[in-house]
Formats: C-alpha cells, structure tokens, sequence
C-alpha cells in the first residue's frame, strides 16, 4: 500500500528549494525516481520520499543530462534530508508518544 498524504505535498510548496534555494514560486514536491522507494511504471513513490524542489531543479533532475544517474541520486537525497528536517523543525511532522 502506497502512502499518500496531499497535506504533506502541500506543506513543501512554502518552502525554498532545497537543492538551489530559490523561492521562485515553482517549488513542489518531487518524488523519489527509485525503485527501492516505490517508484514504479506509472507510479510515484511514497510521499515520505519527496524533496522540495523548484521547477529548475526537478527538470534537470528528472530529464537533465548534466548530471549523471548517480549525481542525480545524490542531488535528490541530498534535497530529500534537507526537506525532511524542514518539515520537522516547522512541526509539520512530529514524532508520536506512545
């Protein structure tokens, strides 16, 4: 079952891209193009696994040939830790007591 969450992609709109830092107003959430992810044929992974990413940035990530595949991977993951941490320092994620 694929995780799905609309507040989660909305929440990264607000921020800068997390690869250049632009706030250009083209900022959304790109998903991870991995498979171990849950990427698939038509189908995008989880969105836990997405970065904030301005139109430039997810262009070249996802159609670019400046990068290779593994710069691509690492520019993701890279933009992926930063967006994460963002989410956590603006209290959109939280960790649960049980």
């Amino acid at each position: 079952m694929m995780f799905r969450s609309q507040r989660l992609l909305e929440a990264v709109r607000s921020f800068p891209c997390q690869h250049c830092n632009s706030q250009d107003g083209t900022v959304v959430a790109a998903h991870s193009n991995q498979l171990r992810d849950g990427k698939g044929r038509g189908i995008k992974a989880h969105d836990y696994r997405i970065a904030a990413l301005c139109y430039t940035c997810h262009a070249e990530l996802d159609q670019g040939r400046r990068m290779t595949r593994v710069e691509r991977e690492q520019m993701w993951e890279a933009a992926h830790r930063k967006t994460i941490g963002r989410l956590f320092e603006c209290g959109i994620l939280e960790v649960a007591a049980r």
